[in-house]
């Protein structure tokens, strides 16, 4: 038996080497839960200090089955699979890894952005079905001085906004969150709202957290906004778009195409009605992964329970403000 006892919650990763040794240093016993079904987790989840989660739906009813858990770090920069108001109430602090796998995900909007607007899918299926024609490519707007809108301007934004800047475009972003200075300082205007932003923006991608007040946000009204030219991009969260409302968007030409790495229900139902339409691009939520990115991120999120567990308070407190109420 060791000092303490962590539960992983669940895993997609080939092995729980970089979590085990991370918790070694700590003397602290590893498991990981034999199912993640809410009875299974309830149980082996009981005298757990504290838990590492990667996709299973953390509730009230495990949660308040939970009675020495004191911390619960997301293998991820979201957080919208551990109810936070119940950890609150059960005084488990909640923590994430926002600073893993930035340059990936910017990296990741840019190819579905530049896929999308220069046709890359269409003309690449083109050329193996055996046409070799420009008109493939139609229409096909150039970049320098568009305007390229940010939902969002934390961190993986910022990292955007550098990159698309490159390419000779105007950037303006929308977070009430974010300091007027930053905005001046990375050269990207501010918008004074979620609506102006649509309006105003040629081609806009998305990078907002999920919450009660984002999650279908970008509706059939606000999608309207957007100019018929207009690229949508979300490597962020698929509900944070109604995504019944885009596909009518996609199909009548209310908008002109879509990059979407994330999706409201994953792994989606298939047959996938967006992957019919060659205005969209897709990818199976893999905007963070890299070969390096991965260690990285299993690594920290073992740390921050080792840190919180031996210092008493996570790096990233996502539940803080509820603590201090």
């Amino acid at each position: 038996m060791g000092k303490f006892r962590v539960l992983m919650t669940d895993t997609i990763f080939p092995d729980t080497v970089i979590e085990q040794e991370e918790l070694r240093r700590i003397d602290a016993e590893f498991v990981l839960a034999s199912a993640s079904d809410p009875e299974t987790l309830k149980r082996e989840g009981r005298d757990c200090d504290a838990a590492i989660n990667v996709y299973a739906q953390l509730g009230a009813d495990i949660l308040g089955a939970w009675e020495s858990c004191k911390v619960i770090v997301r293998t991820g920069i979201g957080f919208n699979t551990i109810d936070l108001d119940a950890a609150a109430a059960r005084r488990i602090m909640v923590a994430n890894v926002p600073d893993y796998c930035m340059d990936e995900v910017a990296d990741h909007t840019v190819a579905l952005f530049l896929a999308c607007v220069r046709k890359i899918p269409r003309l690449h299926a083109g050329v193996k079905g055996g046409t070799w024609s420009v008109d493939l490519a139609k229409p096909m707007p150039r970049l320098q001085g568009k305007r390229y809108g940010l939902f969002g301007f934390g961190n993986i934004a910022q990292r955007v906004a550098k990159r698309v800047q490159a390419f000779g475009l105007h950037v303006m972003a929308f977070d009430p969150y974010v300091p007027a200075e930053l905005f001046a300082a990375q050269q990207v205007a501010r918008a004074a709202s979620l609506d102006d932003l649509l309006r105003a923006a040629d081609f806009l991608s998305v990078h907002a957290p999920l919450t009660e007040e984002t999650r279908g946000i970008l509706d059939a009204v606000r999608l309207k906004l957007l100019k018929p030219t207009a690229i949508l991009v979300n490597t962020s969260r698929g509900p944070l778009i109604n995504e019944a409302d885009l596909l009518m968007a996609l199909r009548d030409g209310t908008i002109a195409g879509a990059g979407l790495d994330v999706l409201t229900d994953e792994p989606p139902a298939f047959p996938l009605a967006l992957a019919a339409l060659d205005n969209v691009v897709l990818t199976p939520h893999t905007a963070w992964y890299s070969d390096d990115a991965m260690p990285e991120l299993r690594r920290k999120a073992s740390q921050e329970v080792a840190r919180t567990l031996t210092e008493g308070r996570p790096k990233y407190w996502v539940n803080q403000r509820a603590f201090s109420s």
